[in-house]
């Protein structure tokens, strides 16, 4: 089995919990042992039918959704296949199809079906699919179970919750990350310390102590000349909101100090404005469409040449 159908069979295993396998394929309205086949991977539930196991056996599915999803997307109004597949559409906002697909490994045409509801997905391709769209999949795993019991995804998850403290407790994280990706760092000869330094604007003591963590964390490595990344940075942290102050307050001071001594390049802009409640509401909409957009375009850019900050607030008074 491929890590998606070992992390399926566990999670089967997780939410079946004490019952026996015929037990439990008795609870879902089984007369055969569907259970046995699907835990070793002979044959799996849709998507659909794990979330009404789920409930079954008393899963809070509803929570696991909200905490994973942002606010504006939320929880999948149902459960059944066109829920899920316009929740599915929602993660994926202006993502091409295309690299979705190439992230899950399989064709657009699979993608194309599971988004527009025709096609079911088998649980561990709703797996693939939704570790594709937001590389996140052991946090919504971990919101059914405890992810210790899936143990095919703890290893991941441990290093995504070590990511995102790490962009928190060591702000420039994130920034240093973004530059060793460029073209620019890859055209260097070798690592020249200071050049990272230079370019965030910060002294060669931070770039050398950030580097060490994230090299601790696992997210970059040492190749013999220079560094790379080796895992995501992960900042989204929806069940720790003050990791996600202190980081969103890193970059906005960062934006100020910048606005004293801008670079070429940089665009600064504001507006104080009076308009109708309905209006505001449409520009929070825009706003949270904006930053899709961004993620899209960012997705997409090829060559990797540079690295910027994008910082923007809506604040009503």
């Amino acid at each position: 089995m491929g890590p998606m159908e070992e992390a399926a069979a566990q999670l089967l295993r997780a939410i079946r919990g004490r019952r026996s396998q015929v037990a439990f394929s008795r609870r879902l309205g089984y007369r055969g042992n569907p259970v046995c086949d699907w835990e070793h991977g002979r044959s799996w539930p849709t998507a659909e039918e794990t979330l009404r196991a789920c409930q079954l056996v008393g899963l809070d599915v509803d929570g696991a959704f909200r905490r994973f999803a942002t606010p504006e997307i939320g929880p999948p109004r149902t459960l059944d296949q066109g829920g899920l597949a316009t929740w599915l559409r929602a993660l994926r906002g202006v993502t091409p199809v295309a690299e979705i697909a190439e992230r899950a490994g399989v064709s657009r045409f699979v993608v194309s079906r599971w988004l527009s509801g025709t096609t079911r997905p088998r649980l561990p391709e709703f797996l693939r699919l939704l570790d594709a769209l937001t590389r996140r999949v052991s946090e919504w795993v971990a919101g059914l179970v405890p992810i210790e019991q899936v143990p095919a995804l703890l290893e991941d998850h441990r290093r995504r919750a070590s990511s995102r403290r790490l962009a928190a407790e060591v702000p420039w994280s994130e920034g240093i990350v973004r530059l060793l990706e460029t073209t620019d760092y890859a055209a260097l000869p070798a690592h020249r310390p200071g050049w990272l330094a230079e370019r965030l604007g910060v002294d060669e003591a931070t770039e050398a102590t950030t580097l060490r963590a994230l090299e601790h964390a696992g997210v970059v490595y040492w190749t013999g000349t220079r560094y790379a990344t080796a895992a995501p940075l992960t900042v989204d942290a929806r069940n720790a909101p003050e990791l996600v102050l202190a980081t969103k307050g890193h970059w906005a001071e960062v934006a100020r100090e910048r606005l004293r001594e801008p670079r070429q390049g940089d665009v600064f802009s504001y507006n104080v404005i009076s308009l109708s409640r309905a209006d505001l509401e449409r520009l929070r909409q825009l706003h949270l469409a904006y930053y899709r957009d961004v993620r899209a375009l960012v997705a997409a850019s090829e060559p990797v040449e540079c690295a910027a900050l994008i910082n923007v607030q809506l604040v009503t008074f």
